[in-house]
């Protein structure tokens, strides 16, 4: 039996990280109104598919069968759901979910087949919802000491731009998602591609600085954004190539970049049902790779030395106060070697001697240190460690 993780899935060890990350972002979402859903991991694949499927994502899905022989297919993505969770609700609906999507594409360093993403969208949005949920976005890179630039664009320019070269109206999709690849390919790479559509000239146009843009009529909502995120205090840097390879993208599209080379955030506005909606979605497993959190200090091991009911006294004390910990029955050093082999930072030792002077052994594993601390004040020192 091969017992090996499948290319592009993995086993997390440890994922006390993710869940103080996805902690995180429940409460701000939740903060900013958002309702918490979940949805199945397995749809029709028609439906998965929807009325994109040359989009790079969508032709990444992995399709399977049950055995009714339906053609089903694991979700790539946490938004084409919401055409069925926002029908007939009362707009604006905003809702946020957390969960594992899946892409049956090529691994690399930061890219996996199986990741999680932390999306919300609100259905029924205007550019005042998007400045929003940027500003969203940036409290919660923020909490995780993470640094960021937004980089921003709107769809409806960079199609405006497209229609000025009179190319082919159905090409349209094509030449965007050309131009998608400029952070993967070189630029003469690009330029020889869109050649075919006869669009080469793009390239070009989409160097000049940004006052050349005013004269497009879309460009107004560029300025309109730019103006609300003023308000939040947001700095926006506009990229006139940024393109978002989704074609069901419609207004403003977004992008945030950390220390990663790969995007750590992105989204956009687009319609669901004919309702103008926006929606950010965040790479949970690459965020992980560069949040700066406060390493939790308060894990502690109580060695039983034969006192195991005072043992589970002392345990209950500390978990009604929120301190993790655990009781070990048996020998000091396999106690000792435990914690060390979980990287635990502290260890109570309670035995007769203890229990009849009152007093515990309290040993810092990372100084080696240790002292004698009362059971009354053994709270008061655990909190003090953070």
């Amino acid at each position: 039996m091969n017992s090996e993780n499948v290319k592009g899935f993995r086993d997390i060890e440890d994922s006390s990280k993710k869940i103080k990350i996805r902690k995180i972002f429940e409460d701000t979402f939740s903060l900013y109104g958002f309702i918490p859903v979940e949805t199945p991991i397995i749809e029709y694949e028609e439906f998965v598919k929807g009325n994109n499927p040359n989009d790079e994502a969508v032709s990444s899905i992995f399709k399977l069968k049950d055995r009714g022989d339906r053609n089903l297919a694991l979700r790539y993505e946490l938004t084409f759901q919401l055409k069925r969770l926002s029908q007939n609700k009362k707009l604006p609906y905003k809702r946020f979910e957390i969960g594992p999507v899946f892409r049956d594409e090529p691994v690399g360093q930061n890219r996996w087949r199986q990741f999680s993403q932390c999306d919300a969208d609100i259905i029924g949005s205007t550019v005042k919802d998007e400045a929003e949920i940027l500003k969203m976005a940036s409290e919660i890179l923020k909490k995780l000491n993470i640094k960021f630039t937004i980089n921003f664009n709107n769809k409806k320019l960079l199609n405006e731009i497209i229609e000025s070269l009179n190319t082919k109206k159905e090409d349209k999709d094509a030449i965007i998602r050309e131009i998608d690849k400029l952070d993967k390919f070189s630029e003469k790479e690009v330029k020889d591609n869109l050649k075919k559509y006869k669009a080469e000239k793009i390239m070009e146009i989409l160097k000049k600085p940004k006052d050349f843009f005013e004269k497009y009529k879309s460009f107004g909502e560029i300025k309109e954004l730019e103006k609300i995120c003023s308000y939040y205090k947001i700095k926006l840097n506009f990229v006139s190539y940024l393109s978002r390879g989704l074609s069901y993208y419609n207004g403003t599209i977004f992008e945030i970049k950390g220390e990663l080379k790969e995007t750590i955030t992105a989204g956009g506005s687009y319609p669901i049902n004919g309702i103008q909606s926006t929606g950010i979605s965040f790479g949970l497993d690459r965020l992980e790779l560069i949040a700066k959190l406060p390493k939790e200090n308060k894990k502690i091991i109580i060695i039983s030395l034969g006192e195991d009911k005072k043992s589970v006294e002392i345990a209950d004390k500390l978990r009604n106060q929120n301190i993790p910990c655990q009781i070990f029955y048996g020998k000091p050093g396999k106690a000792l070697d435990y914690a060390n082999s979980y990287l635990i930072p502290f260890v109570i030792f309670v035995g007769d001697e203890e229990v009849k002077k009152k007093k515990f052994k309290l040993k810092n594993m990372n100084t080696g240190k240790e002292k004698l601390i009362s059971e009354k004040d053994l709270e008061k020192e655990l909190r003090k460690i953070n």
